[in-house]
C-alpha cells in the first residue's frame, strides 16, 4: 500500500517537474551566403509566458499580442550582445520575432566583420528573472561548432575560431 502511494505521488509530481528548467538555444550562424552573422534564440512559449507576466505587469499575452511579442524580442535584443575578439562591438539589427508550436523564435543579424577570428558574446535573456536560466549558445559556420553555455554568473563567453588548414596541391 505504502509503495502504491508514492508512485501515485510520484506521477502527480512529474508534470510539475517535467519543465523545471529554465532553458535557451541560440545559433549564432556565420552565413557565408549572405555574408551576415545570423541570431536564432529558441525559448520554450512556456518559458515567455511567465515571463511577461513578471516583464511586463498589467494583461500581457505573448500568444495573441503581436505588440507583446514584440516587446520580448525587444527585451531578448536588450539582454544580447556581440563583439570581435578585441572589443570591438558588433551592432545587432533585429529581424523579427515568431511562435512557431511550443518555441518562441527572437532573430537578429550582423555583417561579418572583416579577417574575424572569433568572437566575444553576452546573452543575460531571463537570466535576471530566473538565476537557474542557462542559455545554451552553439557558433556555427566558422569551423568546428563552438558551444557557449550561459550559466552562473557568465556575462561575457568567447568562441576562438581556428584557423583554415592549408590546402595541399
Amino acid at each position: 500500500m505504502r509503495f502504491m502511494l508514492i508512485m501515485v505521488v510520484l506521477m502527480l509530481a512529474a508534470p510539475a517537474m517535467a519543465h523545471q528548467l529554465k532553458a535557451s538555444v541560440t545559433t549564432v550562424l556565420f552565413n557565408q551566403r549572405t555574408h551576415n552573422i545570423e541570431l536564432m534564440h529558441r525559448f520554450y512559449l512556456h518559458d515567455t509566458e511567465h515571463a511577461v507576466e513578471h516583464l511586463f505587469p498589467g494583461n500581457a499575452d505573448i500568444l495573441s499580442d503581436e505588440a507583446d511579442q514584440q516587446r520580448f524580442a525587444d527585451y531578448v535584443a536588450s539582454h544580447v550582445a556581440l563583439q570581435t575578439l578585441a572589443g570591438e562591438a558588433i551592432t545587432l539589427t533585429d529581424v523579427g520575432a515568431q511562435i512557431d508550436g511550443k518555441f518562441f523564435w527572437v532573430y537578429q543579424e550582423a555583417p561579418i566583420p572583416n579577417n574575424i577570428k572569433g568572437i566575444r558574446m553576452s546573452n543575460g535573456s531571463l537570466r535576471d528573472l530566473w538565476p537557474s536560466q542557462v542559455n545554451m549558445v552553439n557558433v556555427e559556420g566558422k569551423g568546428k561548432v563552438k558551444t557557449l553555455q550561459f550559466t552562473n554568473n557568465e556575462k561575457w563567453l568567447e568562441a576562438i575560431f581556428e584557423p583554415k588548414e592549408p590546402q595541399e596541391n
